[in-house]
């Protein structure tokens, strides 16, 4: 069950990710990447800053679209340089 939430999660943050960086998505199997790695990224840099998510759908999703957005942004960042 863990990991259909997992992937869940991902997907919608994925997807959500793609519109806020490029107005589209990256294709059902990146979005789930993006999103999972965002979570992990989101879920670290709350816990640097002494923050938690409180748990649940909801929080889950909007704490992996922030590392998400900010994993994407830096991708571009170093591929410009």
């Amino acid at each position: 069950m863990w990991l259909l939430w997992v992937i869940i999660v991902g997907l919608i943050a994925g997807w959500a990710t793609g519109k806020i960086m490029k107005g589209s998505g990256y294709g059902p199997l990146m979005d789930i990447l993006v999103g999972i790695c965002g979570g992990i990224v989101g879920g670290w840099i709350l816990r640097l800053l002494g923050l938690h998510s409180g748990g649940g759908l909801i929080p889950s999703i909007l704490v992996a679209i922030l590392g998400a957005v900010l994993l994407v942004a830096f991708v571009r960042v170093l591929r410009r340089a």
